[in-house]
């Protein structure tokens, strides 16, 4: 009697082709899978992925929201420290023009300090005899620019004055440029304008 070998079966409709198997050959050994096994792997796998590209999305984007934050908070730092700076810079009393130095450096690099120190007797023989007298408030005070860590803030002040020949109180707004490094301890290192709330002329 003669052996027969007979074909396997061919999918029905009543048989979806999903549950059929799929086969892996490799030598020597056969591999069945079904297809929805297959499918599944795949799509858990183009899961881990998305998970991956998401987290780096958002740790990227994490980073880049802190940064705009810590540059706002350095700008309104800067700003603080240059409006403080310019408000006690045009506070004057003839009768204690040292205090008013004093103020003049407070919070300024050794540079910066030094040259104050160097043009206090100057300033000193100019306000005694003109009984100079002023004070300021802060109106106004904007980051101008930036470079790496040097600020750049413009402050307006207005400065109310008086002096032996203008005894009733002058209003004036005077603008202060002042440089803050960051990098050098939040330093002043420059000032520029505060002449204009001065008798200098």
């Amino acid at each position: 009697m003669t052996a027969q070998t007979l074909p396997a079966p061919s999918p029905t409709e009543d048989e979806p082709a999903e549950h059929h198997p799929v086969e892996m050959r490799s030598p020597g050994r056969q591999l069945t899978l079904p297809v929805s096994t297959v499918l599944t792997a795949v799509v858990a796998v183009l899961g881990v992925l998305a998970g991956v590209c998401f987290g780096v999305l958002w740790w990227n984007a994490r980073a880049d929201l802190q940064a705009v934050a810590q540059g706002a908070a350095d700008d309104r730092h800067a700003e603080r420290l240059a409006t403080d700076y310019a408000v006690g810079a045009s506070r004057v009393d003839y009768k204690d023009v040292d205090s008013w130095v004093g103020r003049l450096k407070a919070g300024t690099s050794t540079e910066l300090a030094a040259k104050f120190d160097a043009t206090a007797p100057k300033l000193k023989d100019i306000l005694v005899p003109m009984q100079w007298t002023s004070e300021g408030t802060a109106s106004s005070a904007k980051v101008a620019s930036k470079t790496a860590q040097v600020f750049q803030v413009d402050v307006y002040v207005d400065v109310n004055s008086t002096s032996a020949q203008t005894t009733d109180r002058t209003r004036t707004t005077v603008h202060y440029a002042v440089t803050v490094d960051a990098g050098n301890g939040w330093k002043i290192v420059d000032v520029g304008g505060a002449g204009g709330a001065l008798p200098l002329k």
